[in-house]
């Protein structure tokens, strides 16, 4: 059986440390929305990573993946400490509390390499992205991005969690929520590109 490719084994990192900081399986969606590809493209990893015996999956129901490879009993694995900063809007820009509100220990393989860095999601903008108010965002913290990223970033002091595009002369900041209109801006500060959520009930 071939081993699974670089892009296969990524996604396979990503619906491990899901499971662990949610306790569920990611959507098909989900998993599409992490790695920006579409729909298709991301059934078609899972699909191959169920080939090669490393996943289950139940196609006809929602949140159906399961892992093979891991003990019942497996250890959480590596942890890291990452500050959580506050609340971002997910709605309209909301201003940034830079006071730190704690530390949270989440999974090594959620942050791969860089500083990071948590933010409490509000409002109901993402929602399409499977992102919630109420929401614990992590971020890798970077200055860029590329077409089609959800990034927190920072426009007129204020802070925004949004998809980002770069268009011929402004950067548009789409929401993932048909009810809020594209942000438009020529001057924006790219903090940080989001590498998982957090959610608790």
């Amino acid at each position: 059986m071939k081993a699974p490719t670089k892009r296969q084994t990524e996604v396979l990192d990503f619906i491990k440390s899901f499971l662990r900081g949610h306790k569920y399986p990611p959507t098909i969606r989900e998993i599409a929305a992490h790695f920006n590809v579409s729909v298709k493209g991301a059934y078609d990893h899972v699909k191959a990573l169920e080939k090669k015996g490393l996943i289950s999956c139940d196609t006809n129901r929602s949140r159906a993946i399961e892992i093979m490879d891991l003990p019942q009993t497996e250890s959480p694995g590596e942890q890291v400490t990452v500050p959580l900063l506050g609340r971002v809007a997910a709605g309209t820009p909301l201003f940034a509390e830079e006071n730190l509100e704690e530390t949270l220990s989440i999974p090594a393989s959620m942050v791969k390499r860089g500083r990071s860095f948590a933010l409490r999601v509000e409002g109901d903008s993402m929602t399409g992205a499977g992102i919630f108010d109420g929401d614990i965002a992590i971020f890798t913290q970077q200055p860029g991005a590329e077409n089609g990223q959800i990034v927190v970033a920072m426009v007129d002091e204020a802070v925004t969690l949004k998809r980002f595009y770069r268009e011929s002369n402004r950067i548009r900041l789409q929401a993932e929520n048909p009810a809020y209109p594209p942000l438009y801006t020529a001057d924006v500060r790219i903090l940080g590109r989001l590498v998982g959520l957090m959610r608790t009930y």
